[in-house]
């Protein structure tokens, strides 16, 4: 027997429909239907494609997950899901399941962040996070450093994208090369055939920028610098080096992202880097903050691939933490929050 609590985790904020179960901080169930296949065509996530792929995959996911980890719905603590941000559609899908379920069970509800919930994935590969933290978040919608002072409680803030997110960058370029989406992993399988000859700009970093936009980032213009770089080399009749593109576009976007956490980390007297979202799972990220932090006496944690993208383990993961905290439950009318600030960790 266990005082740890079993919590579910239901994740639909994008286009993947997630339920995990976990025990404490021990993973017993993490499934996943993805609906990318289906928005590959349009170049990118249709919202009203995603909400009815959730629809449809909503229950067979969760009885996939009960199944893989034993259990039966009576069996669980609490049911955890995101609330916020994302997809409207897609969220109140998602929000919708939680509250059948739980009314079904008789069980206490918690509407987590999708971010926080990011950060919280960390601890069922690592372990309990040392507080305070900085985690980086990078994904298709969001690249954001927070300050973690208390998971529980809240987290701060400190910086975020004020254009295109660092996965919305990678798309963009994927698809200018010819790349199917999602860019990410194409992008990074490129790279590695390629070197990083080409001086892309990196967004603000320069002096002037310090003040005002010091942890904020900005790749519209790197995108837009890859994409006349592009055209230049096509209306002058001669090849374009797509290995070295991909090469140099990557490391432009890792070079100022882990230069800022690194920054944040020193700045903030902190010793703990956690890394998470989807853009984590890019092999030239993970390897320049390892080496950067390791110059500066950081400790990075970032989850195994799997755990960086969208996935109903993270949702649990939070939703057990919050419960293992003492923090009350949401109350059953929970709204679907698109624009959910990250100061609030749960609702």
């Amino acid at each position: 027997m266990t005082d740890e609590p079993l919590v579910l985790g239901i994740e639909t904020s994008c286009d993947e429909t997630g339920v995990g179960i976990v025990r404490g901080t021990t993973l017993l169930a993490d499934a996943l239907a993805s609906s990318v296949d289906l928005h590959a065509r349009f170049g990118g996530v249709v919202p009203e494609v995603a909400s009815r792929a959730h629809l449809e995959a909503m229950v067979p996911t969760m009885q996939r997950a009960l199944d893989e980890a034993g259990v039966t719905l009576a069996d669980v603590d609490a049911i955890a899901v995101t609330a916020g941000p994302g997809l409207a559609g897609a969220l109140l899908v998602g929000v919708a399941a939680a509250k059948g379920y739980a009314i079904a069970a008789e069980k206490p509800v918690y509407g987590v962040n999708h971010l926080a919930a990011h950060v919280a994935v960390d601890t069922l590969e690592h372990g309990p996070l040392p507080e305070p933290a900085i985690a980086l978040l990078v994904s298709g919608g969001h690249s954001s450093l927070l300050l973690v002072d208390d998971l529980a409680g809240g987290v701060v803030p400190l910086g975020s994208t004020i254009d295109d997110a660092a996965g919305e960058a990678f798309d963009k370029v994927a698809r200018l090369l010819g790349m199917p989406f999602p860019g990410g992993p194409p992008i990074d399988r490129a790279a590695r055939d390629g070197q990083a000859t080409i001086a892309f700009p990196r967004g603000l970093t320069a002096a002037k920028d310090q003040a005002a936009h010091r942890f904020d980032f900005s790749f519209s213009g790197l995108k837009t610098a890859v994409a006349r770089w592009v055209e230049a080399r096509e209306r002058a009749g001669e090849p374009v080096p797509v290995n070295d593109v991909a090469a140099s576009f990557q490391d432009a976007v890792c070079d100022v992202l882990t230069a800022k956490a690194v920054d944040a980390c020193r700045q903030h007297g902190v010793e703990t880097l956690v890394i998470g979202g989807g853009v984590a799972a890019n092999s030239r990220l993970r390897a320049l903050a390892e080496q950067r932090a390791a110059k500066a006496g950081i400790t990075v944690r970032v989850p195994r691939p799997k755990l960086c993208t969208d996935n109903g383990a993270m949702v649990a993961a939070l939703g057990s933490h919050l419960v293992a905290a003492g923090v009350r439950p949401s109350r059953l009318d929970l709204p679907a929050d698109s624009a959910m600030p990250l100061t609030l960790v749960s609702v």
